[in-house]
Parts: C-alpha cells; sequence; structure tokens
C-alpha cells in the first residue's frame, strides 16, 4: 500500500516549515560526523564510546540527552526536544552496533583470508562515499537521526509533540562474543528493549534501517540447534566396532534442510515478507584430533518467521522438517529452539506510515512505489522491539550503494559503505516525517 497524500496524484508539497529545517542541514557536518562514527569500534556489547560520543553531539544540538549505561562497556544514547505538550511525541530510532568487530582475531576466516578495508572500523573518504565498517549499516542511518535531530532543533519550530531520539546498543543479531563480551543478552534488540524499559516512551516511531522505500512489517527469527547422534570410535577400530559417524549424517540431514527452505519460504510468503532460513555453523568432534568419530555432530539454523506465524508455530514446522528427514535418511536427531523474537507489523495505514509516504514523496517528487526487494524481505531489526512494546512502526532508510557500472556489491560492501548524497536525502526526509508529526495536535495523529 502506497497512498499518495495530496490530490490529483501529485506528491505533497513541503510545508514552509519542512523547508525551514531543510535549510539547517549541512552535508559536510553530516559526513564528518559519520567518519568520526565509523572510526569508532562498536562491535555488540562494546558501545559505550561511540553512545557516548552521540550524546555529546545531541546535547550540543540543544536537546536534552543523556548517555543510558547498560553496562561498564554497553549503554545508548538518548535525547529529547520537548514539545508544548499539546501533539503526539515521535521515537527517531536507529542501532550503532556493528555485526562484525573490526579485529582479525574475531572476524577471520569467517568473512574472509583476511579483512578489507571496508570491514575495518576506520573512516575513509572515496569521493562521494564513506567507507568503513558500519559506515551505511547501521552507522550511516544513525547520522542521518541525529542530524535530523539538529536541523529541527536548530529551525526553532513551535513543536506540540516531542521529539525522541533513540541511539541503540545491542541491535544486530548475535549473543554474546565468547571470550570478549561477559554478558549473554548483549545483542538480539536488548539496548531498544532497555530503552524502552527505562522510560523512553512515544505514540510512534520511525526506524533507520537499510531500505528506500516505507515499510511497516518485518520478519522475525528462531535460531535451533539440531543434533545428529552417532558412535564414539577411534579410526583405527572402524573395521572392528559399530561406526556410525555423525558428521557425515549431519551432512546428508542439512542437504535435506537446504532443500526444504526454499518450500518453507514459499509457504511463509506474504505482505512484505519471504522469510528465509539457512544453516549458520556445523560444529563435532574435537579440533585437536582427527582420529575420534564423535558421538555427536551439532549445527544451528535461523529460521526467519512472518508476522503471522508464532514462534511456537515455526519450532513445530521445523521440528517435524526434521523429524521427517532424519527418518527417511535413517538417523537419529533432535531439535531444540534457543532463541525467537517475533516478527511485527504495523497497519499500512496507520499515520506515522502515511506520514514517511508523504515524506518520501516530497524528497523524490514521486509517488512512492514499493519494488520488488521490498516486497520480499527477511531482515529482522529492532523494528521487532518497537513494535511488539506497543509502538506504530515505519522503517526507512538509504539505498544499497552499487558499483560505478550499477551493479549490486557484496553483503559487506553493502555493509559498509554509504553515499553522501543518499545520507542527505534520508535525513531530509526524516526531517520532514519528524515536522510532520510535531507539528499536530495530538488527536490528529493519534485519533
Amino acid at each position: 500500500m502506497s497512498r499518495r497524500s495530496a490530490p490529483g496524484g501529485a506528491p505533497p508539497r513541503p510545508t514552509a516549515a519542512t523547508q525551514r529545517a531543510w535549510g539547517q542541514i549541512d552535508q559536510t557536518r553530516l559526513r564528518d560526523l559519520l567518519l568520526a562514527m565509523v572510526s569508532i569500534p562498536s562491535p555488540t556489547g562494546d558501545e559505550r564510546a561511540l553512545a557516548e560520543l552521540l550524546t555529546r553531539r545531541l546535547a550540543g544540538a540543544g536537546l536534552a540527552a543523556a548517555y543510558q549505561e547498560i553496562d561498564a562497556r554497553q549503554g545508548n544514547a538518548v535525547g529529547r526536544l520537548a514539545g508544548d505538550g499539546t501533539g503526539a511525541d515521535l521515537l527517531l530510532y536507529a542501532p550503532i552496533d556493528t555485526l562484525t568487530v573490526g579485529t582479525e582475531a574475531e572476524d577471520v576466516p569467517q568473512v574472509g583470508p583476511r579483512l578489507r578495508p571496508d570491514l575495518r572500523p576506520e573512516g575513509v573518504l572515496q569521493g562521494d562515499r564513506v567507507v568503513g565498517l558500519g559506515a551505511s549499516n547501521p552507522k550511516g542511518h544513525a547520522a542521518c537521526v541525529v542530524a535530523a535531530a539538529e536541523a529541527v532543533a536548530a529551525a526553532g519550530l513551535p513543536l506540540r509533540g516531542s521529539l525522541l531520539v533513540g541511539l541503540g546498543a545491542g541491535g544486530m543479531p548475535t549473543n554474546r562474543r565468547d571470550g570478549y563480551v561477559d554478558r549473554a543478552n548483549s545483542g538480539q534488540g536488548n539496548g531498544c528493549s532497555f530503552l524502552l524499559e527505562q522510560g523512553v516512551q512515544a505514540d510512534h516511531a520511525i526506524l533507520a534501517k537499510p531500505g528506500w522505500s516505507v515499510s511497516w512489517e518485518e520478519v522475525g527469527l528462531c535460531w535451533f540447534t539440531v543434533r545428529v547422534f552417532g558412535t564414539y570410535n577411534y579410526v583405527g577400530s572402524r573395521q572392528r566396532l559399530p561406526y556410525r559417524n555423525p558428521v557425515v549424517d549431519a551432512a546428508r540431514l542439512i542437504g535435506e534442510l537446504e532443500r526444504w527452505f526454499p518450500e518453507y519460504t514459499a509457504r511463509h510468503t506474504s505482505g512484505l515478507v519471504a522469510p528465509q532460513g539457512h544453516v549458520a555453523s556445523v560444529r563435532g568432534g574435537w579440533q585437536r584430533t582427527a582420529a575420534i568419530c564423535p558421538a555427536v555432530c551439532e549445527f544451528t539454523v535461523d529460521l526467519r518467521i512472518s508476522p503471522r506465524t508464532r514462534p511456537v508455530q515455526a519450532h513445530r514446522e521445523f521440528a517435524a522438517a526434521v523429524a521427517e528427514a532424519s527418518q527417511r535418511l535413517g538417523i537419529e536427531s533432535s531439535c531444540e529452539l534457543t532463541l525467537s523474537i517475533p516478527g511485527s507489523a504495523t497497519p499500512p495505514d496507520a499515520w506515522i506510515v502515511q506520514s514517511c509516504i508523504r515524506a518520501w514523496e516530497q524528497v523524490t517528487g514521486a509517488q512512492h512505489e514499493l519494488d520488488e526487494a521490498a516486497r520480499t524481505t527477511s531482515g529482522a531489526t529492532d523494528g521487532n522491539i518497537l513494535r511488539n512494546r506497543g509502538i506504530p512502526t515505519a522503517r526507512i532508510g538509504m539505498p544499497r550503494v552499487a558499483d560505478p557500472d550499477g551493479a549490486e556489491v557484496d553483503f559487506p560492501m553493502g555493509m559498509n559503505a554509504a553515499s553522501v548524497p543518499n545520507l542527505v536525502r534520508l535525513t531530509r526526509l526524516l526531517v520532514a516525517a519528524t515536522v510532520d508529526a510535531l507539528t499536530r495536535p495530538r488527536e490528529e495523529v493519534c485519533g
């Protein structure tokens, strides 16, 4: 759904208040903020230094800002620009932690044989691009949130509702970094959850995450550990003793699940989501010796779930698929649900969704459209935390950068490079939606 907001099919024109706030956006200042953010490492569980920088930046813009400590190394940056109390409050939110760490010790060989420049926490300007770890996702989006708040504050507009800014730790889909972070719940949206628990509440929210169209729903996720059982044995006794190698059987079962995942996706594709699944890691035996056949081999699975599927339903469906394939293969296995976050949806006709669509049309001068990628998403974000806590939430972000020939860049470059024109464009959109939301009486927005 992408309803036009002006009669006659023409995109809505920006108001004088929006144009006034747009005039406060400083492209160079925004670019330099992102360069500084990229150069401050903020892997999940270690966001403190970056959050403190952003707290100072929000305070310098005139917001009531505070660093919200979660533990000694992790915390959020929060800010508030107060309205007169007659309007609805809006939360602009973005996470600030990076998916990978930026060190050889933790990232290699999972990301490849070495760290490419875009995988290092070193902000570099390459033409009109900022390149470095997290330059697009999430730091480019967080920089746009800060710049939008700065512009609205500098414009000195009479606001009815209050603008809340949340820059959250722990937004990446990861558990504790073993050996580096002590707390088990350092990721999976824990910063966003803590933010809301500690009193940062709003009538609605805008989440800045990748995708240059307004969206209103996204997948959740279930993580599973599958164990395949065999016989503890020694290679020198294979010819004499019972031999059942669970590593081999796990590989056979993985092959069956890889054929099952597309079938699952087809069954659950609806709305804006096409939930995917994959096998993420395999563990079995001792690395110190190749002489022993282990008694068990286990692998982990991430299965994305539609907002219309409850985690318990996904658990039953996946467990049934594992059991059926295991029986067919003649192997013994078990399946355990180890993590679940429900998917979420905001009605597409919700006021904040329509406001973001109007802002998109003001910025682009075109009618809002959802391309194929926007209709088949499988990425989960802190939007699930916001919506599942009762806050209507719209999501909007930057498009991925492209190669000079127009070809799509690979996954890490899509995360780690942001074009300055796209940064400005997203900031303009966030400003337009913020002004729209905060200059109306509450009953018009929430009625």
